[in-house]
């Protein structure tokens, strides 16, 4: 079965939305090709909320990836650790990749 996982950390007030961008573009070749993982999207909240949805082939795989260094790289860069929520991924629609 799939996971979901939602990582949430409080952006540093301030930063514009193209910093946001940016500061998520330095992160992203750490996730292309990370064993395990099928999808990464970016988040970023009104409220200066950062982080992502991941969809993760297994459990095993998301843990590995979201290490004790990985976790300490998220604070250093955005002044405090995330928080990550599991869920099981039963079912999947994509329309992106219907093709009617």
């Amino acid at each position: 079965m799939m996971i979901t996982a939602i990582v949430r950390f409080p952006l540093p007030q301030g930063l514009s939305p193209d910093e946001v961008k940016k500061a998520y573009e330095h992160s992203a070749p750490q996730f292309r090709g990370a064993p395990g993982l099928v999808r990464k999207y970016y988040l970023h909240g009104a409220d200066q909320t950062g982080g992502g949805v991941y969809l993760w082939e297994s459990r095993e795989a998301a843990e590995a990836m979201y290490s004790d260094a990985w976790r300490q790289r998220i604070a250093e860069r955005f002044g405090t650790p995330p928080t990550i929520e599991y869920f099981d991924t039963p079912l999947i629609i994509d329309n992106a990749e219907s093709t009617g």
